[in-house]
């Protein structure tokens, strides 16, 4: 917001230099309207010249539709606090979240400080407690004033909402919200926050049914605004709210922000003593506010093509307002707009000013300015033929001017005196992103069920009217949103694939994580042996992830000189199509082991650079080589060598075959002889034999006429298996050779089922038994599953074959996870679909994922999307009585409903039946306690008083109930140690109240 030249080229205006360290970014909006529940549908009102002011027997307002409704329990209220609550306290706090998520800032992940400025009507809510004093029992003056004074609106959300930047309540009436904008602003500049909200709420409960015109020219006679005109007799009061989120232009641009608009330049000032009474504004003070504003922005007045005035139809006002606002335009007639929202929504006092500005801020997004209500001829009392200004009577198109960016004005004025004004430009032109990436995942998650299906609703619908590449919708709905308990994902290629999965029902969890406890463990990483390689396995992560990709052409680099060929052109070789040459080599035993282990360590890495690390891994066979490399007992070039190695010696013996046989151990050995061994013990009746291959095809001919079936596998060596005893000392020889290190994280053997101890992986004795001996899978896993730190189990590899064995082993529970990162061979889907999928599944168990990672080498930017579906009930008190002859309140004008119903939020769950039994004695006069000051009907036995929105206020006032009752005076202390009705009185019942969780006796003072 520095002075810069008067006129210049867009693309100077926005060329990123330090003249504009001054320049702040609209990152964000919200709001609340009369006709409207949000940005989208405000704006089609606008658009359309739509008037949603209520009107009834001759009286007039612009009611917002369900304003006394909230979501309590989303920002842990308790029913009774909500109640108290000023409604205005309870919208302003929804509107905060919502600006926030459209911006695609999570205040619990942002690495700056957050302020917010705010300012809010005088409802009178003080009096409205006050007359329903009977409905809290127990509460002092001093918490009605908590729950409805305007000091703590600002500081309430920054509680609310974890916010540690200055919190700044704003009074200017009419004034406020605008002039919250510019304290925002002049905080962001000098360095007090990073990002800041600023904006305003007026919202009355009831809406007033006394709302009609009289003689001093303020209130409109018919109900109708008519700003600028000749018919103009005042204005009609309103409610609404708006909010907007700013941030410094180089910090939102650096940051890949989504900048709705650029705001050049605020200033506020007060008219003072230079009108003829308090209540009328002043042409000086309004004149200097707009000629400061457009000196800071540093912009000839004539390149503004808009001003959105403060425009409230009052016979005084108006002439004053355009008067002052051609004092600093200057001359020019038909060159400027001229506008005001109140013609469509009314006034709606404390938020005029922001909602002036979001109108001004989506009117150049949309390249269009709207119409002005109700406007036929000009006021004569305005002379506008001395200013610039025509009044938009019907929507224009908004073209530039000469390469110059649209730019507009906003005023406002505030009963009093205060007077603000903002110059904002339309946003800089965004360098399109693309989508390297053949999927995205799309996260979605809630507060409950019903709150995820709306949640996914939303989503779909807004997919569909969305533009952005489908990676900034992912990026922003990753890194933007909070993460709630109830999850569910779709991974998709492009908008309408992933339209169609929300519509179909989002991949869903089948419980709700528990955010609240402690870390869930991470998952096991489960290395399968040979069998499942392919030509082209994991072609798609080599092609668009850099970290698999860079592992690959490592570990093909290493193994070059030993091969004599490259592994890439073996496992991803160029089109056509790869001949059998290509087939025979990858089941070769020199090649298509060092292919398999590059593949799994390289996913093991894709999966480590995603944030998801191992907390113990397994490996079957040759995926041993892998999981001790990611256990730190190997390097990964020590690692390669030894499997080369491994697979020249397996290579270089006589034929042999592996044969998969549904046996128990017990009953396959008679079957054997001293030329076939059990190579593999995979489950109770899983076996695999393994020998010459003659012998193996005769032994499968036998057990056929048995009547049982052998599967011959994709392996053409004989590990495991009294065939490589010639090779056992040679390998271990390869051994010693590399350094060996303990295992730095639990490494479960598949040569004997235990952990492996420090002793054995550094012994060669070890690996030497491990390539002869049986591969006793089951009972590794047996140990795997035993272990209560063991999480999800995830396959690293191609296919699903460790996962399957997992599933049908005896120890395996019904709710274990099991995932596969690469799909089968025969399956349609490529690895970056299954791993996507993965990361997804793992996400709803509780594993936080690295989000950034899933985008490495990809510019992303955060996106507007639909913010989050709260579950709102009614919270209504009854204003003081008014005289028989007062009409009913006026009801609002109802937008259309959205695609999906509003979800409404649950009742209080009621004590269950098998507590009731339970909640006798102490527990009972614990519960009546909590639930008096909670305001709940009923409270169970282990439900947390803080956690169903209690906090020490009304925890005093509860534990007061609970001595009065029982005639023990535990402390506040008592209180946080023992949070639930079942500990509380357990504390008082068996007497472990120490001294500290006492009330002592106080002496008088």
């Amino acid at each position: 917001m520095t002075e810069t030249s008067g006129t210049h080229e867009m693309n100077e205006t926005h060329e990123m230099g330090e003249e504009h360290g001054t320049f702040l970014a609209v990152v964000g909006m919200a709001g609340r309207f009369p006709g409207a529940r949000g940005l989208r549908e405000f704006w089609k009102g606008l658009a359309e010249g739509t008037d949603s002011i209520t009107r009834s027997q001759g009286r007039a307002y612009g009611a917002v539709a369900d304003a006394d409704h909230f979501d309590a329990a989303f920002f842990g209220y308790s029913p009774r606090e909500a109640l108290m609550l000023d409604p205005q306290h309870r919208v302003f706090l929804e509107c905060a979240w919502e600006a926030l998520e459209h911006s695609g800032h999570d205040p619990a992940s942002y690495p700056g400080v957050i302020g917010v400025y705010g300012g809010s009507g005088d409802t009178g809510h003080f009096g409205t407690l006050r007359a329903n004093r009977d409905r809290f029992p127990g509460v002092s003056d001093w918490q009605l004033r908590l729950a409805s004074g305007a000091d703590f609106l600002t500081s309430r959300v920054a509680y609310k909402l974890g916010l540690t930047g200055p919190a700044v309540t704003v009074q200017t009436a009419c004034s406020t919200s605008l002039v919250a904008v510019h304290m925002a602003a002049q905080a962001l500049l000098a360095g007090e926050c990073d990002l800041a909200l600023a904006g305003g709420v007026t919202i009355k409960m009831p809406a007033p049914s006394d709302e009609v015109g009289g003689d001093d020219g303020v209130l409109s006679a018919d109900g109708t605004v008519r700003a600028f005109d000749a018919a103009a007799t005042g204005t009609v009061g309103a409610d609404g709210a708006g909010i907007v989120v700013l941030r410094r232009l180089a910090d939102a641009l650096a940051d890949g922000d989504h900048v709705h608009a650029v705001l050049l330049g605020t200033a506020i000032n007060n008219d003072g003593a230079a009108k003829p009474g308090f209540t009328t504004p002043g042409v000086d003070g309004q004149a200097g506010a707009a000629r400061t504003a457009l000196m800071v922005a540093g912009v000839d007045p004539a390149t503004v093509g808009f001003v959105e005035a403060h425009g409230t139809g009052t016979v005084v006002g108006d002439p004053i307002e355009v008067r002052a606002l051609a004092r600093a335009y200057g001359p020019g007639v038909g060159t400027a707009l001229l506008g005001s929202v109140k013609p469509n929504i009314g006034h709606t006092d404390a938020a005029a000013g922001v909602i002036g500005l979001i109108k001004a801020v989506l009117a150049l997004e949309h390249e269009l300015v709207p119409p002005t209500p109700h406007f036929r001829e000009p006021n004569p009392m305005i002379d506008f033929a001395a200013g610039p200004f025509t009044v938009n009577a019907v929507a224009r198109p908004w073209p530039r001017r000469a390469g110059e960016p649209r730019r507009a004005g906003v005023n406002s004025l505030g009963l009093g005196g205060t007077n603000a004004h903002v110059i904002v430009e339309e946003a800089p032109a965004a360098e399109p992103t693309g989508d390297r990436r053949p999927f995205h995942l799309l996260p979605l998650s809630a507060r409950s069920p019903r709150a995820l299906d709306a949640a996914a609703a939303r989503l779909a619908d807004g997919l569909r009217q969305a533009e952005a590449p489908l990676g900034d919708v992912a990026w922003t709905l990753q890194t933007g949103r909070r993460a709630f308990p109830h999850r569910a994902f779709v991974v998709a290629a492009d908008r309408d694939q992933a339209v169609a999965a929300l519509a179909e029902g989002p991949h869903r969890a089948a419980t709700a994580v528990d955010t609240g406890g402690g870390t869930p463990p991470d998952p096991a990483f489960l290395f399968p042996g040979q069998g499942g390689q392919h030509v082209g396995m994991a072609r798609d992560l080599y092609e668009h992830e850099p970290v698999f990709r860079a592992e690959i052409d490592r570990c093909a680099e290493l193994a070059l000189p030993v091969l004599g060929l490259d592994l890439r052109d073996v496992l991803y070789p160029q089109v056509p199509a790869h001949d059998r040459a290509t087939e025979q080599a990858m089941a070769s035993m020199r090649i298509a082991q060092p292919a398999l282990f590059a593949v799994e360590y390289a996913l093991a890495r894709l999966w480590q650079s995603w944030g998801v690390r191992p907390g113990v891994v397994v490996g079957h066979s040759l995926g041993a080589y892998a999981a001790a490399t990611i256990a730190g007992v190997l390097e990964a070039a020590d690692a390669l060598h030894l499997v080369l190695e491994r697979g020249r010696l397996l290579e270089s013996l006589p034929d042999g075959a592996m044969l998969a046989v549904p046996l128990p151990e017990r009953d396959l050995l008679p079957h054997l002889g001293d030329r076939l061994s059990i190579a593999a013990i995979n489950g109770p009746a899983q076996c695999v034999v393994a020998g010459h291959a003659l012998d193996v095809m005769a032994l499968r001919r036998r057990l056929a006429a048995n009547g049982v079936d052998g599967r011959v596998l994709h392996i053409s060596a004989a590990a495991h298996s009294v065939l490589v005893e010639p090779v056992v000392a040679e390998f271990e020889r390869a051994v010693a050779r590399v350094c060996l290190r303990p295992p730095s994280l639990p490494w479960v053997s598949d040569r004997t089922g235990a952990l492996v101890t420090a002793e054995e992986a550094c012994d060669p004795a070890y690996w030497g038994a491990h390539l002869r001996h049986t591969v006793r899978f089951s009972d590794a896993l047996a140990t795997l599953l035993g272990r209560s730190a063991t999480g999800p189990l995830l396959e690293i590899g191609p296919g699903r074959t460790l996962g399957t064995l997992a599933r049908r082993h005896p120890a395996a529970d019904a709710g274990r996870l099991v995932l596969p990162s690469l799909p089968h061979p025969s399956e349609a889907a490529g690895g970056a679909r299954a791993m996507l999928t993965a990361a997804g599944r793992l996400w709803q168990a509780g594993t936080e994922i690295d989000w950034p990672a899933l985008h490495d080498g990809e510019p992303r930017r955060r996106t507007p999307l639909p913010t989050y579906p709260f579950e709102r009930r009614p919270f209504r008190l009854d204003p003081p009585a008014d005289p028989p002859t007062a009409a009913p309140p006026l009801q609002a004008v109802r937008p259309a409903p959205e695609p999906e119903p509003e979800p409404a939020q649950p009742e209080a769950e009621p004590v269950r039946p098998e507590a009731e039994a339970e909640m006798d004695g102490t527990r009972r006069v614990v519960a009546h306690a909590f639930a008096t000051v909670l305001g709940m009907d009923a409270v169970g036995p282990h439900d947390d008083f803080f956690e169903l929105g209690g906090d020490s206020l009304v925890g005093a006032q509860a534990l007061a109930m609970i001595r009065e009752a029982t005639g023990r005076a535990p402390a506040a202390r008592a209180l946080f140690r023992a949070p639930t009705v079942a500990r509380l009185a357990r504390l008082l019942d068996t007497e472990l109240l120490t001294p500290e969780l006492l009330e002592t006796e106080r002496p008088a003072s």
